[in-house]
């Protein structure tokens, strides 16, 4: 399993690095040209949307991301250390009802590019992992 890691200050200029990097990974990790620009709108605005929530909760961590080659899939990992609701309580300084809408529209476009998501929140941050299909590269013929 190979990883590559990226961790950005929470700036919106940062985030086309982010897809330009993602791209190139999954290309090299064997995702269909066909879906590397559905890969690069996805790990946009999973980044965006961590960005977002760490300009309006006022964190200074940096945003990470996780691309991640492992057999016969590739796998982005976008997380934030932004607080959130967690089910049946109340944090302190969580995503403030007014970027909900917003964070919501935002899964919701995540969730119509990539198949298979998987969105964990709680208090100490959240994690969105992506996952693609990889084919092997072709063997040259002797």
């Amino acid at each position: 399993m190979a990883t590559v890691e990226l961790r950005f200050s929470a700036l919106p200029e940062h985030v086309r690095t982010a897809r330009l990097v993602a791209a190139a990974v999954a290309r090299r990790a064997g995702v269909d040209e066909a879906v590397l620009d559905e890969v690069r709108l996805a790990v946009g605005e999973a980044c965006s949307r961590a960005v977002g929530l760490h300009q309006s909760g006022g964190i200074t961590a940096p945003v990470k991301v996780a691309l991640i080659e492992e057999e016969k899939q590739f796998s982005i990992e976008v997380g934030d250390e932004a607080p959130h609701a967690v089910p049946g309580g109340d944090t302190p300084g969580g995503v403030p009802e007014t970027d909900a809408e917003e964070d919501e529209m935002g899964l919701a476009v995540i969730s119509g590019l990539v198949d298979d998501v998987e969105v964990t929140t709680g208090r100490n941050g959240g994690l969105i992992r992506m996952t693609w299909p990889t084919t092997p590269p072709a063997v040259a013929a002797l």
